[in-house]
Parts: structure tokens; sequence; C-alpha cells
């Protein structure tokens, strides 16, 4: 029997209550769903099933203990594993590790100077392009699997080889499908494989399994230095590939950290799930391990089995060093249409289905970004890249229309200075409009510009205020600013050489900061 009962301590500073029942449960629950996930992203990038199978025990193990959050489950994932299958195919597998160690360099960086905290920046259709993106991604490479060499020839399977091939992957597409319908005691992937597992076995099936793909030994991860020459070349090769792996990962990752606090209703530390992701990644490199990330779907069972602690990821991650040491001879027999049948699924549930319903209620320069995003992840394999490509024109479209914002309320009070009073941010983009409001040659002896209702942001913003206050000053004329926030005011203060104006003191109103 398990134990039930609930205690609470503190680990690594959560102080949390652990029922024990329940994380144990949902460790090994997750270990039996994560298993063929790794395994197939293992096999997609054409790398040993086993370096799949590593990463999932180092990435687990090390992120359980030292991330930035209970609950979070990491792994082998497939956002990072597609970003590599270029230079596997380029390069071979010791400059994988490479890059992979050296990603996890960066991501440490990111911690350290905490630089977790910009993930606010990726806008919501951003994510639906690289989500959607990536779910495209793994479907179209679980069509490989229906494809053979023949006389050195790639071809695709014909005849009954393709008949079975077929039924079994819709068996166990069926079996995902319909298990949850019946019972959720236990994870629907792993029946499934057992099922069409125990058919193959029974029935004597000739069909593809793991053990054709590549031999899989029982060992305990070696240490072992990447044999990559040590110089400028090799960095320059493998550089791009680690920086894009270390973006990927930690966008998903810190993504899946926010939806946990959502859940749990609690923060987590996103710095610090960058450097346990690092320091796992480090180690995947040196240890024969394919790298990863957070993984949302792994994460999602794991708290709907009520885990709420570190415990569970500790679980999972030593229950698939069990299976490493003493399950090798039963994972070489695992068919290959299991695992196909269960990505594709993996796909399905990837793809942001909600996009679609919502998408007549979309901004079209939102519904532009994502599908932009979703083809270059598509189109390139590049999911960095094309987060970075939505983020950029996602900011240059809030730009171009909050500089469109900008307005000016203009009127003489009955001492004879002019007001004007703005509306809208003063930033690079709408200091053109803002000059446009100013009628220096016809404007009375004082003027008085509020800001109320505004906030100077930047230094282009300054400037144009300094340009402002030289024309009034060349007419003789006086400028006055007011009701500008606190930091407005730290901004204008810190440019005395640059502008002279009269700033008038008034009361401070809060606006949006990072605290």
């Amino acid at each position: 029997m398990l134990p039930t009962s609930v205690s609470k301590f503190k680990l690594f500073d959560f102080s949390v209550e652990i029922n024990y029942k329940n994380e144990i449960l949902a460790g090994l629950t997750v270990a039996m769903t994560m298993m063929p996930e790794s395994l197939s992203f293992a096999i997609l990038a054409g790398l040993p099933p086993l370096v799949g199978l590593y990463a999932a025990f180092i990435m687990g193990l090390v992120t359980a203990i030292f991330g930035g959050r209970p609950g979070l489950v990491s792994g082998g994932a497939g956002a990072t594993v597609v970003v590599l299958i270029a230079l596997m195919k380029s390069h071979g597998i010791e400059y994988v590790f490479a890059a992979v160690a050296l990603a996890g360099v960066f991501q440490i960086l990111v911690g350290v100077f905490k630089l977790g905290k910009f993930i606010r920046l990726v806008p919501q259709p951003v994510m639906y392009g690289f989500v959607n993106g990536l779910a495209v991604i793994i479907f179209m490479a679980q069509l490989e699997q229906f494809k053979t060499i023949v006389g050195g020839q790639v071809v695709w399977l014909t005849g009954s080889s393709l008949y079975m091939m077929a039924a079994l992957v819709s068996l166990t597409v069926v079996i995902i499908i319909g298990v949850p319908k019946l019972t959720k005691a236990v994870p629907p992937s792993l029946i499934a494989i057992v099922v069409v597992f125990v058919m193959v076995l029974v029935f004597n099936i000739n069909t593809k399994t793991v053990g054709d793909i590549a031999t899989v030994s029982g060992g305990f991860p070696p240490f072992h230095i990447p044999s990559v020459p040590f110089k400028l070349d090799t960095l320059t090769i493998i550089f791009p590939y680690s920086l894009i792996m270390a973006g990927v990962g930690l966008t998903e990752g810190l993504l899946t950290l926010n939806l946990v606090d959502e859940i749990t209703g609690t923060r987590g530390n996103s710095n610090r799930e960058a450097v346990a992701q690092g320091s796992a990644n480090i180690l995947n490199g040196f240890f024969f391990g394919m790298g990863g990330c957070p993984m949302i779907a792994q994460t999602l069972v794991n708290l709907s089995a009520g885990a709420r602690a570190r415990l569970s990821g500790i679980v999972a991650s030593l229950t698939i060093l069990v299976i490493i040491l003493f399950g090798a001879p039963v994972i070489e027999r695992v068919p290959m249409a299991a695992l196909t049948g269960v990505m594709i699924m993996v796909a399905i549930s990837t793809f942001e289905w909600a996009s679609f319903r919502i998408i007549n209620k979309m901004p079209r320069q939102d519904i532009f970004v994502g599908v932009l995003v979703a083809l270059i992840t598509v189109c390139l394999h590049n999911l960095a890249l094309a987060v970075l490509v939505g983020v950029i024109i996602s900011a240059l479209v809030f730009a171009w229309e909050s500089a469109k914002r900008i307005r000016a309320r203009k009127y003489i009070d009955d001492k004879g200075v002019k007001h004007y009073e703005i509306f809208g941010p003063l930033f690079f983009g709408s200091v053109t409009a803002f000059n446009d409001k100013f009628d220096v040659i016809n404007d009375p002896a004082e003027v008085m510009i509020d800001f109320k209702d505004s906030r100077v942001a930047d230094m282009s913003a300054i400037e144009a205020l300094n340009k402002l206050t030289e024309k009034y000053k060349k007419s003789g004329k006086k400028l006055h600013l007011c009701h500008l926030s606190e930091d407005c005011l730290t901004l204008l203060k810190n440019a005395d050489e640059v502008i002279d104006v009269n700033i008038m003191e008034d009361p401070t109103y809060r606006v949006a900061i990072d605290r």
C-alpha cells in the first residue's frame, strides 16, 4: 500500500504539503507517458532511441530538484529536438551533444542575468502560430514511418506492409481517443502501446520495431566529452543551433511555468527555472542526452493526477532510469506503429484548435502574425526565428497603432495661457504627430503642455520636447510641462543638459512598471 499521509516540509526554498500517494502515482504515470514521446522524438531526429530516454531522465531529475517550481515536468521535448534535426543530418551526433551543452550555457546566462521576465513579450497570436507550426512538424515527421529502404532508395510502403502499418497506427489512435471515456486511471497512450505490442507478439505480425531503427543498450548514462574539434569553426557551426535551442526551450518552458502558476494559484521563479534547464542541458551534452525542456502535456498529466510537489518529478525520472537499466530488451520490440500513433495524437492535441474558432474575432494583423509564424516554423524548422519574427512584427504593429493615438486638446484660459492637453503615449513612433499639434508662431507668450493623460516614454520623446522648447525660446515664449508621472520626471531630469524647460511638480500617478 502506498502511504497516503500528508506532510509539510521545506525543499529547496519551497514549503509544500506532500500527499505521497498522489505524488508517487503521478510520477509513475508521467514516466509512462514520457517514455514513448522521448523515444519517438529521438527517432524523429535520427538519434538512437536511448538518447531520448537519457534526456528524459536527466532533464526530469535536475529540473524536479532545482527547477523554478514544483509540478513542472521536463524531458526530451520535440520543440527543442526539431531544432537539431538539420545539425544531426549535416554533422552527426557528436555535434548535437556539443550544441546541447552550449545551449545549456546560454540558458544559465538568461537565468543569472534575470532575463526570464521577457517571456511576457510573446503575444498570443505568436504562440498560436508557434504551437500550430510545431504540431504540423510533428505530424509530417510521422509520415517517414510509412517509408522503407529498398535498394538504397527510400520508398513508400506498399501492399500488405502499408495496410498493416496503417491499421496498427489507426488502432493506436482509436485506443487513445476511446480509453479516457472508460477510465482515466491509466494513461491512454500507455494502454495503446501495450495493446499494439501484445497484438504484434501474439499474432507474430511482421512490422517495424524500435530495434529495427537502433539497438537500445540498457546502461547508465556514461560520461562522454563530445568528439568535436575544439576550434572556432566548430563554434561557428553549433552556435546558431545552440542559440535557437536555448530560445525555444526557454520560450516553451517559461510559458508552461506560467500555465502551472495559473492552475495552482502560486508563483514560480522563471530565472531559477532557466538556470535549472541550462544545467540539465549541459549534463545532457556530456551524458548522451538529446536535451529538452518542460513538457506541457506531461505537466498537465502530473497536475491532473494531484501532484503539487517536486517528488512526482523525481519519481518519474527515476522510473525512466529503471526502465533504461532493465527494460532494454522490451523497448527494442515496441512496434513503431504504436509510437507513430502516439505522436500523431500528440500533434493533434498540441494544435491550438481554438485559434480557428476565434479567427473571425481576431484583428487582421494578429491573424497575419499567427499564420506567418506557423509558416516559418513549418518551412524552416526554426522555431526561435519564427517567434522572434512574430514578436518583432507584433511590436511594430503595436507601435504604429499607439503612434496614431496621440491627440491634443487645445484652449486658451482667461489669463491668456494656451493649454495643450496631450492624450496618448509620446515615444519614437508618435513624435511626428506630436510636433504637428503645435502652432509655435501663432501661440501666445505662455504655453502649457499637460501630460495628465500621456507619458514621456523614451529619449526620442525627450528630444522632441527639447526641439519644441528651442522653437518656443527662439520665439520669445515660455513653455511649461505639467502632470508628469514620476518616471517621466526622472527621464527629463536626467536630460538637464539637453532640455531647458520649466517642469511643474504635480502629484504623480502610477504607470505600468515591472516590479
